[in-house]
């Protein structure tokens, strides 16, 4: 590990450049998403926040059987000691990311490696831009669990056209990158192991830019 990288238990953050990558690093829960999993990446929100140096984030995950599952379910329902004020902080910082009101002012890539279903995919919306494995399955499949996706998928008709977006909420039904791609839901397609270099390309393109401006853009952009 270099002296640029920290881990928390279940999150790992590495600076690359001006950009600060963000790993879940829960390979063997297909990277869900517990409550270290929010406070870390909360933190991570936060610190590129704080960071004048840092003008871009990038989300990804680790191994190649998922980008993120969603919720660990069975997590929550067992609970856990209580949580520090900061990592009430933090978990408050991811949920207000997930739901589009705020969260981070800086440019956030996402960098799915591999499969994002339910909140996993929602957590990619959440993302200013995506970069996707060409092998990956994106999908909402709550209502098979008879569910519904609310952590932003009900959204989805906001980005692309209603009768799609019904589609894809009430069958369950995954889609492909490439379909993806064509909805305008993410913005390029790669082989699982480049795509963290595509989205650092990406990241380097909007950083060769003026920091205000780009924050700016992304503000006026989210409001309208």
């Amino acid at each position: 590990m270099s002296s640029e990288e920290t881990a928390e238990p279940e999150v790992a953050t590495e600076r690359r450049g001006s950009a600060l990558v963000v790993r879940i690093n829960r390979p063997e829960a297909r990277n869900a998403f517990n409550a270290a999993v929010m406070a870390g990446i909360g933190n991570a929100l936060q610190q590129a926040d704080a960071d004048p140096e840092i003008r871009a984030v990038i989300l990804t995950g680790t191994g190649d059987r998922a980008f993120c599952a969603g919720m660990d379910l069975k997590a929550f329902a067992a609970g856990g000691t209580p949580y520090s004020d900061a990592d009430q902080a933090a978990m408050a910082t991811f949920s207000a990311f997930t739901s589009g009101s705020g969260g981070c002012g800086k440019p956030v890539i996402c960098a799915a490696q591999a499969t994002a279903l339910a909140g996993g995919l929602e957590l990619l919306l959440a993302c200013d831009l995506a970069v996707v494995a060409e092998d990956a399955k994106l999908g909402l499949p709550e209502v098979k669990r008879s569910l519904f996706a609310a952590g932003g998928g009900m959204y989805l008709a906001r980005r692309i056209p209603p009768a799609k977006a019904l589609e894809l909420t009430m069958t369950g039904d995954p889609i492909t990158p490439a379909e993806a791609l064509a909805l305008g839901l993410i913005n390029a397609v790669a082989p699982a192991h480049e795509v963290l270099d595509h989205a650092l390309e990406l990241a380097g393109r909007i950083v060769a830019n003026g920091p205000l401006g780009v924050q700016a853009s992304k503000r006026l952009v989210r409001m309208a």
